[in-house]
């Protein structure tokens, strides 16, 4: 009997036309780590009295589909993960191509994204995701990936799969090595480890229905913040910390080939850290940023992602 194994999982996903309908065909093979996306519906215990001691039988509560995908930051298939978090790209250029994610957009595409284990078979299709939020890490070494969390409608379970044959990206990845981080267009060193997440804080429509599904899942104002961790060698970051004044900060990742993605966060407000000495070794600090919507450009932040893909 075939047995389920993490290393022969398979992901597939394409956008919707229709809220919560996966389309027929358009589906593109997705490279992941790990995912818990799936859905659940617990069961209410019975509070009635005056059948004995033992309970009566459980009630199924509402329908919970969601979950995280790990994925990795790369040159083709990231560009889905931040069109489900920015809405439709601006796209430039005859090859290789620019892709401009603007944040603020109100309208967020939904998607249909198939888990499949071949050996069981167990196919999972979850349809009507919408991506909540999305973050990554930066450091000196180490795999780089991102976790997308996900609000889905539902999910329908089968036997065979419904992507079809999914298309194929050639996985160019981003790595830790190839990443840099500026302020206000100069190099900013010292700098240890960062952390980026943008959130769309998704607004579950909750309405009453026979399926026990949501309605969609609308976003709200959205969130960008993190944390950079520096050794603390000058008091550029801690002046405009007392100052109160913003700075855009950029990470960059940039291949050999020379695709790339800059990710530009173009107000940064910084808080006043606490500065400790906590033994012989160098004084580190630790601001936990917020941003907002900049003067100029009159917006939070901007992906780019320079590629081969003609249109996302």
């Amino acid at each position: 009997m075939a047995r389920a194994q993490g290393a022969r999982a398979q992901m597939a996903l394409a956008y919707e036309t229709v809220y919560g309908t996966p389309p027929v065909g358009g589906f593109t093979k997705m490279p992941f780590a790990s995912t818990s996306l799936g859905s659940e519906q617990p069961l209410l215990n019975s509070e009635l009295l005056g059948y004995g001691r033992d309970p009566l039988a459980p009630i199924k509560d509402a329908v919970t589909a969601d979950g995280d995908v790990m994925v990795p930051i790369d040159a083709e298939a990231f560009g889905f993960w931040l069109k489900a978090a920015f809405g439709d790209p601006i796209t430039s250029g005859v090859g290789p191509y620019t892709h401009e994610f603007r944040s603020g957009g109100w309208t967020l595409p939904s998607m249909s994204i198939e888990t499949g284990m071949p050996e069981v078979p167990r196919f999972a299709m979850y349809s009507g995701c919408v991506l909540d939020q999305l973050s990554w890490q930066v450091q000196r070494s180490g795999l780089l990936t991102a976790t997308a969390r996900l609000v889905a409608q539902g999910e329908t379970i089968a036997t065979l799969s419904g992507a079809g044959t999914p298309a194929e990206l050639a996985l160019k990845r981003f790595g830790h090595f190839n990443g840099a981080i500026s302020r206000n267009g100069t190099a900013l060193g010292n700098v240890v480890s960062a952390e980026i997440t943008y959130a769309n804080n998704l607004d579950r429509i909750e309405t009453i229905r026979s399926d026990g599904k949501i309605d969609g899942a609308d976003p709200s104002i959205a969130a960008l913040t993190g944390r950079i961790e520096v050794r603390f060698a000058d008091s550029t970051l801690v002046t405009q910390a007392i100052n109160g004044d913003p700075c855009e900060i950029s990470f960059a990742y940039v291949l050999p080939s020379g695709d790339s993605f800059t990710f530009t966060v173009h107000a940064v407000y910084l808080p006043r850290p606490r500065i400790e000495i906590s033994g012989p070794q160098g004084v580190q600090a630790t601001f936990d940023w917020q941003a907002a919507k900049a003067a100029s450009p009159a917006r939070m932040c901007t992906a780019n992602l320079i590629n081969d893909i003609e249109a996302y």
